[in-house]
């Protein structure tokens, strides 16, 4: 395995020690984690943060500014907050919640009721204290650091574009069955982790380890666990992320964006295949 070519692009222009590939939305300059600060676009670098408040007129005071810090993960405490939600109702008697999220995975519900392929990644097995816990903390550990890496919104089009790698694997090699759970997304995460890794020359290989022990759980009998959603969902993220390392400048975002696009679209477009297939053998 080898590490990408190092440059002074590559590193914070206020922290030369510091490698990263997020660039200032408005001056283009490269920034680690610490010197960005949330914009409505992107990420801005203190110096442009400092110009902006200084030509912005001055407005009232407002405390509740302070809680809408761009420093916070606020996409993986949400996320994390709505699974936790959504399985207290799962659990109350008699709740129709699960029924009405998990993924169905058969061909009728792919095409009449195609929001499950989002939804189940919100939803848990009621009454598995385990399985909503061990995703929380799968998310509590990866999500903050590639949230603050890549950017919210970036963050948020990873974690649902992986979701629905994930559930468009399953229809494929698995249909039939009902899925719920966040880990086809998580694994979507720790894909675009490891490319970004990767791509900056870090050690993978802790990460890979990791990948391919929860990869090879999935295979043993009598655990119950979609190692397709997982697969789907990591080849997904790992797309996702190739795509923000190759459209890093300001000047690329509309690309960025119709390249994610494009792999949603991708995704689609398999789904319509295997259902105009099923038609055509009158399954």
């Amino acid at each position: 395995m080898t590490s990408a070519p190092s440059s002074s692009a590559n590193y914070c222009y206020r922290h030369p020690d510091r490698q990263s590939f997020i660039l200032c939305q408005r001056c283009g300059r490269t920034i680690c984690p610490q010197c960005q600060t949330q914009a409505a676009v992107g990420v801005h670098c203190p110096e442009c943060v400092r110009e902006g408040r200084a030509s912005a007129p001055r407005t009232q005071w407002n405390p509740l500014a302070r809680l809408r810090g761009g420093d916070q993960p606020w996409v993986t405490w949400s996320i994390m907050a709505l699974c936790v939600v959504i399985y207290i109702l799962q659990i109350l008697p008699g709740s129709p919640v699960t029924g009405a999220l998990a993924y169905l995975a058969g061909l009728p519900y792919a095409a009449t009721e195609p929001w499950r392929m989002i939804t189940y990644a919100f939803v848990h097995s009621p009454g598995s204290i385990a399985h909503i816990g061990l995703n929380m903390l799968s998310l509590f550990l990866f999500g903050p650091v590639l949230e603050q890496t890549v950017g919210k919104i970036r963050y948020l089009a990873l974690y649902l574009v992986s979701a629905i790698g994930g559930a468009v694997a399953v229809l494929l090699l698995a249909p039939g069955g009902s899925v719920v759970g966040a880990s086809g997304a998580i694994f979507g995460l720790l894909g675009a982790v490891f490319i970004i890794q990767r791509k900056l020359g870090g050690n993978t290989t802790q990460l890979l380890i990791l990948i391919g022990l929860n990869l090879a759980i999935g295979f043993l009998p009598g655990t119950n666990i979609s190692w397709q959603g997982h697969l789907g969902g990591l080849i997904a993220g790992a797309a996702v992320a190739f795509v923000y390392l190759r459209t890093r400048k300001a000047s690329q975002r509309t690309l960025q964006v119709g390249l994610v696009v494009l792999i949603v679209a991708a995704l689609i477009a398999i789904v319509a295949i295997r259902l105009l297939l099923a038609v055509y053998a009158g399954v």
